[in-house]
């Protein structure tokens, strides 16, 4: 004896179970449509939040650590070539990138929650938030400044001695550049020893 269904399962199964008069070629078209579609979408939304603009447009960011880079040779230099924030702070490989965002949920609770909205709350929360930053950089050998800066291609005869001397013995140590260069475009947090590695 069969189970009876309410009418309108009842209908949906059966029009389920009927062979649909689509060719399958035509929901195949509609699907890759779709698909393609989403997924610019989705890459464009991703792209519009890797924008120095985007970054800056909390009063958190654009007046406490924006203003700390805007004076570092990173931001102005005698070459042209600038680091944006993401240039630093989100990975170029798409997995990478997609934890990175993901990650940055909690700065947006924070930000929600008021956790950092003063200069002083923001002040009592950078040598958690710098520590989470060296931490990550230190796990993926700082591959954000690797993109721009690789001991490989490092002239050393070119640098100053002492210069030229730490970069050797880092790279024969297996360094990464977060280990010595903390506070490169940001202050270091208030109150707390920061120990070169070198």
């Amino acid at each position: 004896m069969g189970i009876k269904l309410p009418g309108f399962i009842q209908r949906f199964w059966i029009w389920f179970r009927k062979p649909s008069h689509f060719a399958i070629g035509s929901i195949l078209t509609v699907g890759i449509v779709v698909g393609v579609v989403f997924w610019g979408g989705f890459n464009t939304a991703m792209e519009m939040t890797n924008q120095e603009d985007f970054c800056i447009s909390c009063h958190e960011m654009e007046n406490n650590v924006y203003q700390e880079y805007v004076g570092t040779i990173h931001y102005n230099n005698r070459s042209g070539v600038r680091a944006t924030c993401p240039d630093c702070h989100v990975p170029k490989e798409w997995v990478p990138k997609m934890v990175r965002k993901i990650q940055a949920s909690k700065e947006l609770y924070a930000k929600a929650f008021g956790i950092v909205d003063t200069p002083k709350k923001f002040e009592e929360h950078r040598f958690e938030m710098a520590s989470r930053e060296w931490e990550r950089m230190k796990a993926n050998d700082s591959q954000e400044c690797r993109n721009c800066h690789n001991f490989e291609y490092m002239d050393l005869t070119t640098q100053k001695p002492v210069a030229s001397k730490i970069h050797n013995e880092a790279e024969d140590a297996g360094k990464t550049c977060i280990d010595c260069h903390k506070g490169i475009a940001h202050q270091l947090p208030k109150g707390h020893k920061i120990e070169k590695a070198i």
